[in-house]
């Protein structure tokens, strides 16, 4: 028997049908871009989905022709970052989720709308999706942990690509390098993530659950050292002259005059 409930807040639509939920990011004419408000909005959704009995899975979806372009540059320059302390984007990509987490990528998934996506435990993309981290040509680093997660899975040449041009890749080249789970027909990526995520769903909740946290912590997941130290060289990054001076050039739609500080 179905059972539908609908909830929604400023940037966030929640829904839930056999044990299935489904987190739909409603800022698409900003294509989705991470304020701190929106990850609030987010974070605040996963830990009442993580709390409730009748949730088993949970898909991760967007409004719009794009998924996420990342962090809110704009509010970036006004001195606003979109993590949440301790847990990362969305209150998720630090920390991670109990639950099974797919991201369902229509359109682009940039920067952090690409460590969202890298955080989840699968990645279901359709045909028309592209990834990319051009975090580097706004003089800035991947600071949501996607550098980190992509260089356990992906062979070390294709990082280096991925992560130093700032260049999107394609949904086909993602799926070759393993980064996307399935692939499937332009707009049906929440489909298809909603049928896998009921197929996981159908499953005793603690064995997936428990299942989950032994392959994080064997092969998985990112350890608390690593990350630590990579938020170090983060915040050095989003400090300086050029994090300030790429910001601006983006909203200002200008190429950016770089200094190296």
């Amino acid at each position: 028997m179905t059972h539908k409930e609908d909830s929604l807040s400023e940037f966030v639509r929640v829904e839930v049908a056999n044990n299935v939920a489904v987190v739909t990011m409603t800022r698409p004419q900003a294509r989705n871009a991470l304020n701190y408000a929106m990850s609030s909005d987010m974070a605040a959704a996963f830990d009442d989905l993580v709390a409730r009995s009748d949730v088993s899975a949970i898909v991760l979806a967007a409004e719009g022709p794009v998924f996420s372009a990342g962090m809110d540059l704009k509010a970036f320059a006004r001195g606003e970052k979109p993590s949440i302390p301790g847990r990362g984007l969305a209150g998720y990509t630090e920390c991670g989720l109990e639950k099974p987490l797919i991201a369902a990528i229509d359109g682009p998934a940039l920067a952090g709308g690409f460590e969202l996506a890298l955080a989840a435990d699968m990645i279901v993309a359709s045909e028309s999706s592209s990834f990319g981290l051009p975090e580097v040509s706004r003089g800035l680093i991947a600071a949501g942990g996607g550098l980190l997660r992509l260089s356990r899975s992906v062979p070390y040449g294709a990082v280096m690509e991925i992560a130093l041009t700032g260049e999107r890749i394609d949904a086909q080249r993602a799926h070759d390098l393993g980064i996307v789970t399935r692939l499937c027909p332009s707009g049906e990526a929440a489909q298809a993530a909603t049928e896998l995520a009921a197929s996981i769903a159908r499953n005793a909740p603690l064995a997936l659950r428990l299942t989950k946290k032994i392959v994080n912590e064997t092969v998985g997941w990112v350890d608390s050292d690593t990350y630590a130290k990579h938020r170090d060289m983060a915040t050095a990054v989003f400090a300086s002259e050029d994090a300030k001076e790429g910001a601006a050039a983006f909203a200002e739609r200008r190429t950016p005059v770089w200094r190296g500080v």
